[in-house]
């Protein structure tokens, strides 16, 4: 063979051989490029399928289910017992269905109010997801509400100490005999901010009031408004040992990374002691069952077995002296049943985990430092609610933990241990569908973050050298994080 292109080159004309040989020394430094390239791509190819891990799509474990649908957030985590499939179902019914007004035949559902902000459950969290705040003024709030209290002061077990007048959170719904407490107004002030790149953006700085105060004003209070969160895998966040959330605090922070992250210790009615919160977006809830049964009690005036009286003040005196539904309004097991229904909802798994921008994202999102906060994975130890739920590798992307978010996300409302600049965690499992299953892509606690990039520069405090990172991205590698989030 090179015997022949040697041949074929001595039977070439000089000047037409020169001329070959320009031609190919064109083609090699044509080629060489390329195959480089092709070297280096194939490296980077490399590097990004190093970021996938084993099993990582299954956000939950076993509790994972692979569905992007609208119903994403409603469905059974694969593995419970026929028997807790059972009660799951129940516990859908009371969690979905309006509980109505005492007395009624409906005596199972009765005894709403006699002050409340939803009819049911899943009037706040539509779907099992997330809710949003009013969009115009005079909507009705979905899923939205503002928390009150007296600035500075708290209660005996050591919570904030609720208005005289109002309580500890402002209704906007009465039952037929009474006047609601007031409505709310919502406004929103824009704060313009630029990239490091020179792309502007603007954020949405929330601006919270109130008109229609039926029993005195509402000035002077700390308040602290709140969307509904989605419901999913809420079984597994209480099935992660406590011995776990004390390891990963660093309250001091010995490491010097500039991250704290704290304890909150609330109080737990069952026990009738302090102990560690997990849920609600102060981690001001130390089990799934009080949280459960506090929304009963705060958002729809139902009674429980925990919280039993109703939700009255003294400055409405016939409040106290209307029609309940039994005390407790909701008995012991249909409570425990829609304790099992919220604990039981399944992990959505992620969806283009392996796709090449979702894992260059994955890379930026670790190297900018949200894992500080945002722990991608964590293992459960047993659970006392379903079998599913023991010893499973999730990845939630939360340490549950409380964290100083600087003066622009403070709320200036302490909550036990908690400061008015500090918030849990929230898991980021299941964020990337919050328009498919809720119709909107608002985050943070009061929704006031309109997509994830806002959500990211609204971070503060201890997160504010991550933002300052991301704010000093490319567009394309902030674009991959944007990706990543999704994919969660």
């Amino acid at each position: 063979m090179f015997g022949f292109f040697a041949s074929s080159i001595r039977s070439v004309h000089p000047s037409r051989f020169v001329h070959g040989l320009g031609v190919l020394r064109y083609a090699v430094l044509l080629l060489v490029p390329v195959v480089l390239w092709g070297g280096l791509a194939s490296c980077n190819r490399a590097a990004l399928l190093s970021e996938v891990e084993p099993d990582e799509e299954f956000s939950g474990g076993r509790a994972t289910v692979f569905n992007r649908s609208v119903n994403a957030f409603g469905l059974p985590a694969p593995g419970l017992t026929r028997q807790e499939e059972r009660l799951f179902g129940v516990g859908n019914s009371f969690f979905n269905q309006n509980w109505v007004q005492s007395p009624a035949s409906t005596t199972a559902r009765d005894g709403l109010g006699p002050f409340f902000n939803a009819r049911s459950c899943a009037g706040c969290h539509f779907k099992d997801g997330r809710g949003r705040a009013p969009e115009f003024d005079g909507e009705s709030p979905t899923g939205y509400l503002v928390r009150v209290s007296v600035p500075g002061e708290v209660d005996a077990i050591g919570a904030p100490a609720g208005d005289p007048n109002y309580g500890k959170q402002v209704q906007n719904n009465a039952i037929l005999d009474l006047q609601k407490e007031a409505s709310v107004v919502l406004r929103y002030e824009e704060l313009p901010g630029t990239y490091a790149d020179g792309t502007p953006y603007s954020l949405r700085k929330p601006i919270v009031s109130f008109t229609d105060e039926a029993y005195g004003p509402l000035d002077g209070l700390a308040m602290s408004p709140r969307v509904a969160n989605h419901m999913s895998g809420m079984g597994l966040l209480e099935a992660v040992p406590e011995s776990t959330l004390r390891a990963l605090a660093d309250p001091d922070d010995l490491d010097g990374d500039g991250v704290s992250g704290r304890l909150n210790m609330v109080w737990n009615a069952a026990e009738g002691r302090a102990t560690v919160g997990r849920f609600g977006w102060k981690a001001n809830q130390p089990t799934l069952k009080q949280q459960v049964a506090d929304a009963f009690h705060g958002d729809m005036g139902i009674t429980t077995s925990i919280f039993m009286e109703e939700n009255c003040t003294a400055a409405v005196p016939d409040c106290a002296t209307q029609p309940n539904g039994g005390t407790p309004e909701i008995d012991e097991d249909d409570l425990d049943k829609v304790v099992l229904y919220s604990a039981a909802l399944a992990v959505p798994a992620r969806r283009d985990w392996e796709a090449p921008d979702v894992l260059r994202g994955k890379r930026y999102f670790r190297e900018i430092g949200c894992e500080s906060c945002h722990v991608s994975k964590l293992e459960t130890g047993r659970s006392d609610i379903a079998d599913v739920f023991s010893f499973q590798t999730i990845r939630p992307y939360t340490d549950l933990l409380l964290h100083d978010m600087g003066e622009g996300l403070a709320d200036n409302r302490a909550d036990f241990l908690a400061t008015g600049r500090e918030w849990r965690t929230p898991p980021l499992w299941g964020i990337g569908l919050f328009k498919t299953v809720n119709g909107h892509t608002n985050y943070l606690h009061d929704g006031r973050a309109r997509n994830l990039a806002e959500a990211i520069l609204w971070h503060g405090g201890e997160a504010e050298a991550a933002k300052e990172k991301f704010r000093h991205l490319d567009a394309d590698e902030r674009a991959a994080i944007i990706a990543f989030l999704e994919s969660l």
